[in-house]
């Protein structure tokens, strides 16, 4: 039971608050490298740094420069990099087959990374949007994205990245039962340490225009997302896919996007216990970037306030293209 608080003048709530050692030393979360996760971009072609005009200081790499970045993050302290590929439209199918090629940009960054950085963890993304010649997630039918079907390409495209060294599967489809195929496909060909972090709330938000630039979906996309990815207005439903994700072997559960779901975070942490992420995903990073490249903000001081909401909120972890900024603050204490 809550003790009761004493009235004023004996409780003074700012005393607390008198001096950096004291605020420091009251602070009830806080943050640090180990939580980031560092989304990052692969591409074609040798020696390529190419800047992506909606995500300010974000660049697609080649898979050499790729490794330069392991490094970087590695160096920071950051402890997992998010790698994502961008395909042209002449890189795209129907049936989405480069999607689970050994040889694709992903699969040979993974292989890359681990040669060069060993000790970081490398997560990936199961989706089939950016090898797919419609931009969808799943396979288009009829003017339908196509569930089954689509989770037999998927488990396809998370065992050839777990064999070419990936630590982390993140399957970001949202395709019903997904989880559980994955799983008990790492499961039959020896990759039972291969942990799955599932994007198991990814709302249909309008905060993902930029990355969809920056892989190379915006104009592949016909249509919309919102018969396999969640209606904003809904929570309860949430906590089902979650409950559901867990019990089909999912190991750590997202919610996504961030900031706008933080009650969403909340409730996903105090319901259930599991390992939580959320990712502060494109569209959230350029607003930031862009009011402070306008002087409306203090850059480092809203960064770091906005990735403190999500300790606050319960999270264990955050995607995060802050990450290496951010980490290097840390570093000055």
């Amino acid at each position: 039971m809550r003790p009761t608080q004493s009235c004023f003048p004996a409780t003074r709530l700012r005393r607390t608050r008198q001096s950096a050692a004291v605020r420091a030393m009251v602070r009830q979360n806080t943050l640090s490298v180990d939580d980031f996760i560092w989304p990052v971009f692969v591409r074609s072609g040798e020696g390529v740094e190419e800047p992506i005009a909606s995500m300010p200081g974000v660049m697609r790499r080649s898979v050499d420069r790729i490794v330069d970045v392991a490094r970087e993050a590695a160096d920071l302290g950051i402890p997992a990099i998010c790698i994502f590929p961008y395909t042209g439209l002449e890189e795209r199918t129907e049936d989405c087959a480069g999607a689970w090629d050994p040889d694709n940009h992903a699969n040979r960054a993974i292989r890359a990374i681990k040669a060069a950085v060993p000790e970081l963890a490398i997560m990936t993304d199961v989706a089939l949007d950016t090898y797919n010649i419609n931009g969808h997630d799943g396979f288009v039918e009829n003017g339908e994205i196509v569930n089954d079907r689509t989770v037999d390409a998927l488990v396809k495209m998370a065992l050839s990245q777990a064999e070419a060294g990936a630590d982390i599967i993140g399957p970001s489809d949202m395709m019903d039962g997904r989880i559980g195929a994955i799983r008990s496909a790492l499961e039959a060909q020896g990759h039972q340490n291969v942990m799955i972090l599932s994007y198991a709330a990814k709302y249909a938000s309008a905060f993902y225009g930029p990355f969809r630039d920056a892989v190379g979906a915006s104009g592949a996309l016909t249509g919309d997302k919102k018969t396999y990815q969640m209606d904003p207005g809904n929570s309860d439903e949430a906590m089902r896919l979650i409950e559901r994700d867990l019990t089909e072997g999912a190991d750590m559960v997202m919610v996504k996007p961030g900031l706008p779901y933080l009650d969403i975070c909340r409730r996903v942490k105090d319901s259930f216990g599991a390992p939580t992420f959320a990712y502060q995903v494109s569209g959230e990073y350029a607003m930031i970037k862009a009011a402070s490249e306008n002087g409306w903000v203090d850059h480092d001081r809203v960064m770091m306030e906005s990735l403190m909401a999500f300790k606050r909120a319960g999270c264990d972890g955050i995607l995060t293209y802050f990450a290496p900024d951010a980490a290097r603050l840390l570093a000055k204490g």
